[in-house]
């Protein structure tokens, strides 16, 4: 740091799924260059814009990966699957040893075809569903499970002699049976029996929760029952080196989801939690913003992630996906009003989800830089077109925080 430098806190805004292509219901414009955005333009015309590959152009990340990225921690290197990150988010344990998965509350039949992976996104009953699963013991094996929001949750499985090579039972797609799990190499035995213990849970999720009140309730109501729970994502707990001694920062981290909270707390990032935050289109970000205002107060550095943009692209929802940006622009709006501007802001995706697509794909996130030592370019508004016009050019995640930290005046000098 220069001597003499002012240091200036730091916020970066993930928008989840920020990324989109063009819709034609929008006028062939994406979700973001169809919304009103006034803030986000004005942070474009007055700092630098670019795109974004979280991980590196075209590679179709996942939220875990990118923002593993982003926080400057090579995925290729560091990531051990996403149940670790789910399950600490959560308020889970995870031990050395222990296998931790993401699962769904889903949907099947009586012949496991699964017909809503989501369950309706179920919003109500999961404590109860999940208290019923908790606790189960198949051979040797304890399983813990414990709901996140809307119909995610976790699973541990703890005991001697589990190996975490095996194959997903989620298929990952409606009207197709679960997947059975096998181990990728047929001679490792501790593989084996994960895929042997993890097959017996999934049929005693659903003879268990089939007949459950929680379910035979959601029936009555003309609604889809989460009468199954599918892992996925299996993952050992990692070892990352600690993001504020690697930065020189003092990190928070207010996001919606258990899978980033996980990740935050593994890199010793302060987790605040924010109510009425749903991740869903109808989240509180007015709430989220003054958590964030409230955060910098002992944290000069703060991660942010709205989930809704996520959610409308996965459920192709286009004019869901132009409101809950422009409710983010609000939030932003606040939080440079409540810190007089006297703040870096960069706002990017981890992932793109076209609504066209609902899933994610590759193509690059915009960004947008802006604060008081922001040098500016040409590009008067926030959006994928305009960006490929930005001073910052096209970046990788790896690039974010090395480019925060020089802005904020925290970063230490490379070389003589």
């Amino acid at each position: 740091m220069a001597a003499g430098s002012q240091i200036f806190p730091a916020l970066l805004l993930i928008a989840d799924g920020l990324g989109d292509r063009l819709v034609p219901e929008l006028g062939n414009r994406t979700p973001l260059e169809a919304a009103s955005t006034p803030t986000l333009d004005t942070m474009a015309a007055e700092g630098e814009s670019g795109l974004l590959d979280p991980i590196a152009p075209g590679v179709r990340g996942g939220s875990d990966t990118g923002h593993l990225a982003i926080l400057g921690y090579d995925p290729y290197r560091y990531y051990p699957g996403r149940g670790p990150f789910e399950a600490l988010g959560i308020g889970m344990e995870v031990r050395p040893g222990d296998l931790a998965f993401r699962c769904n509350f889903s949907t099947v039949d009586s012949e496991l075809v699964v017909l809503d992976r989501r369950a309706g996104r179920i919003n109500e009953g999961t404590t109860e569903l999940a208290a019923a699963l908790d606790g189960m013991v198949i051979e040797d094996v304890t399983c813990f499970f414990k709901e996140s929001i809307a119909h995610r949750a976790a699973l541990v499985m703890r005991g001697p002699g589990l190996g975490a090579r095996v194959t997903d039972v989620d298929p990952h797609a409606d009207n197709v049976p679960v997947w059975v799990s096998h181990a990728v190499d047929p001679t490792d035995e501790a593989s084996v029996k994960t895929a042997r213990v993890l097959n017996a849970f999934v049929r005693k999720s659903f003879e268990m929760l089939d007949g459950h009140a929680v379910n035979t309730a959601r029936r009555a109501e003309g609604k889809n029952p989460a009468n199954v729970a599918l892992p996925r994502g299996i993952g050992v707990s990692p070892h990352l080196p600690n993001f504020d001694a690697m930065n020189g920062v003092k990190g928070a981290c207010i996001v919606e989801v258990g899978l980033v909270k996980g990740l935050a707390r593994y890199l010793g990032m302060t987790v605040i939690d924010v109510e009425g935050s749903t991740a869903s289109l109808d989240t509180d970000t007015g709430a989220i913003g003054r958590a964030v205002v409230d955060a910098l107060g002992e944290h000069n550095f703060i991660l942010c992630n709205v989930k809704g943009p996520d959610v409308a692209g996965h459920d192709k929802n286009a004019r869901g996906k132009v409101g809950i940006i422009e409710k983010i622009d609000s939030m932003v709006a606040e939080i440079i009003e409540a810190t007089h501007g006297q703040i870096i802001i960069l706002v990017t995706g981890d992932h793109s989800t076209p609504v066209t697509y609902g899933d994610h794909t590759g193509e690059p996130c915009p960004v947008v830089i802006w604060g008081p030592p922001v040098r500016q370019d040409f590009v008067k508004s926030f959006g994928e077109t305009a960006a490929t016009q930005g001073g910052i050019g096209r970046i990788r995640g790896l690039d974010v925080v090395r480019i925060l930290t020089s802005y904020m005046g925290v970063q230490e000098k490379f070389g003589a």
